[in-house]
């Protein structure tokens, strides 16, 4: 089976093109492709595959094997791939788990549309939303020291959200923007990035610091990288034309015997 390596701001996956069905959908299989070990090595594993309506579908999978509900970097890389692919040149429609999504593409560089959001709910140092995918953020004075891993999966698997599961996002403010860590449900461990994560935390910065204009853009550095968030605020805990911004890069080409 042939496949291509991609990351988006140093989230990483595996890409195949699915428009003949050849790729067999067994949790077991993608899993083992995920596996960092055993296997390729990935975040996730996406199948790009045939739309009637819009350029193409995106089947995004968990690194555990699980359909995964929208990745926004993985969404930024299937862009990537289908223009390697072929399929668009410098602008895409695209269908994924949430619905509906546009791309522009400069360079290795996509600009990506994101669902809107609203419900969220406000705690005393915590922001839970869902940008496509569920998100819990909340804000540190420093990142440097902190155990992503324990402090995460201890809130990931809280009773409130053991059954579905959430991604743990924590944030720190300082001039030069937001800074993030995050530790994924699916992979059950710390990420480089996290695009529907990177939107949570520019969301819940915009309701923590009160910012009142319609149009904002938060610069989020993670580890792998840095992405440009995009939203209007049309009420203080609503949001709307959410996009995130940033690099991708292919990282190689491959066949793996499944």
């Amino acid at each position: 089976m042939s496949f291509e390596k991609y990351h988006g701001a140093g989230n990483d996956f595996i890409l195949v093109d699915n428009r003949t069905n050849i790729f067999p959908k067994q949790q077991k299989v993608i899993a083992n492709c995920c596996h960092r070990k055993n296997g390729i090595g990935a975040d996730g594993l996406i199948l790009i595959e045939k739309h009637m309506d819009f350029d193409f579908e995106m089947l995004y999978y968990n690194a555990d094997g699980m359909m995964g509900s929208m990745c926004g970097n993985g969404g930024r890389c299937a862009v990537i791939f289908s223009r390697d692919l072929r399929l668009i040149r410098h602008s895409a429609i695209l269908m994924a788990f949430d619905g509906l999504h546009t791309a522009e593409i400069k360079g290795n560089v996509v600009k990506l549309s994101m669902g809107s959001v609203a419900n969220i709910e406000v705690l005393d140092n915590a922001y839970i939303m869902n940008t496509g995918s569920p998100h819990y953020v909340t804000f540190k004075d420093s990142l440097d020291h902190i155990d992503v891993i324990e402090e995460g999966r201890n809130i990931r698997y809280n009773p409130s959200y053991r059954e579905n599961g959430i991604n743990v996002n924590f944030v720190s403010i300082d001039s030069a923007g937001l800074n993030i860590r995050t530790y994924e449900r699916g992979v059950e461990d710390e990420t480089l990035s996290c695009g529907t994560g990177t939107v949570a935390a520019a969301i819940a910065a915009s309701i923590k610091l009160n910012h009142s204009s319609l149009n904002q853009e938060y610069l989020v550095h993670a580890l792998g990288g840095d992405i440009t968030v995009y939203f209007k605020k049309v009420s203080p805990i609503s949001f709307t034309d959410v996009f995130i911004e940033g690099p991708t890069q292919k990282v190689y080409s491959g066949v793996v015997d499944l």
